[in-house]
């Protein structure tokens, strides 16, 4: 099974148990009504179960429940459908006021039938020459405005000032000031030439994400053609399928992919409401991407200090044991997903 935490706000006058067997009935095999056809399969095998619901310290009217879905109820390797379900129709349940996904437990018996990160943290020191530090890097400034060459050239001057990569921003596509094509040409001409001046191997992410996969996939093609080693792709926005599409490309033609996560917090930011970043965290690693934008506990976006290093173990490590206090709420156990 794969059990789920979801945070629920349910209607007034109706009970935190009739809430809780609805996200479990919504995300399975209930509908609004009885149908016949409900005689022509085993619902005890494939229903969901809300097994246990307590409620949220502090909180009015909030609970958790904890529902498990079984395994067979989502397609092999598809981060896609197991959404579809889990963070699906259920948000429009007329029992709830608000729903919120706030976490799920992914066994090994499903996380492997998933590819993952094409690659992982030690093939991408290795690619980069880079051991025993953290990668230093930095997004481009003006993200809009700049021309092809004159963004380049700010590639070239840091990356020789320096830093191991620089990055697109999740606004950069093709405009009518700066094609991505052009982009490209002029990032790698930038790549080539701090790493002739400096010694050392230099990165940058080049953002693949476009309005088809078609053509997401043509720009990566297109990376990997002029050599630079990191592609990027905006996964809220994108979707997983683009993501996943993606992953398999780099995969299997040595490029490294890099996740951005711009609208995440239209999804994740309301406390009561959506889908908690931890559950978005283990489907893009599902999905595949070597890194991704995990938070942080500085700067101009909002995070906390604990449940951020709770992403990170999540995002990283092999097994991370269940700890309330940084926002995990089961055991997960990535077995060796990169």
């Amino acid at each position: 099974d794969i059990p789920a935490a979801s945070r629920m706000t349910p209607q007034p006058g109706v009970p935190a148990e009739e809430a809780g067997a609805a996200v479990a009935a919504e995300s399975s095999t209930g509908t609004w009504t009885t149908v016949w056809t409900d005689g022509l399969t085993n619902l005890d095998r494939y229903k969901g179960r809300c097994y246990d619901i307590e409620p949220v310290p502090g909180e009015k009217d909030q609970y958790i429940a904890y529902a498990a879905h079984p395994s067979d109820l989502f397609e092999e390797g598809s981060v896609t459908n197991m959404s579809t379900s889990i963070v699906g129709n259920v948000f429009g349940s007329k029992a709830l006021r608000a729903p919120r996904s706030e976490d799920l437990r992914i066994p090994p018996a499903y996380s492997k039938t998933s590819k993952g990160p094409p690659h992982g943290i030690q093939v991408e020191r290795d690619k980069s020459n880079k051991y025993g530090r953290p990668s230093l890097g930095c997004t481009i400034k003006p993200k809009l405005g700049l021309s092809a060459k004159n963004y380049g050239r700010a590639v070239h001057e840091r990356l020789r000032g320096g830093l191991d990569f620089t990055k697109d921003d999740e606004n950069v596509n093709p405009q009518p000031f700066m094609r991505w094509r052009d982009r490209f040409v002029f990032v790698a001409e930038a790549l080539y030439k701090a790493q002739a001046e400096t010694g050392e191997i230099k990165g940058h992410h080049l953002n693949a994400t476009a309005g088809t996969c078609e053509e997401m996939m043509k720009r990566a093609e297109f990376a990997r053609e002029l050599g630079v080693p990191i592609t990027m792709h905006d996964h809220s926005t994108g979707g997983f399928t683009a993501n996943t599409s993606l992953a398999f490309y780099c995969r299997d033609n040595g490029l490294l992919s890099h996740i951005h996560r711009a609208m995440h917090a239209v999804i994740d930011r309301q406390k009561n409401h959506g889908i908690h970043f931890r559950v978005l965290a283990k489907a893009s690693r599902m999905s595949g991407g070597d890194h991704i934008h995990g938070g942080t506990v500085v700067g101009k976006l909002e995070g906390e200090r604990q449940v951020t290093l709770g992403f990170v173990d999540l995002l990283r490590d092999d097994f991370i044991d269940k700890d309330r206090s940084r926002g995990i709420y089961p055991t997960q156990d990535w077995v060796s997903m990169p």
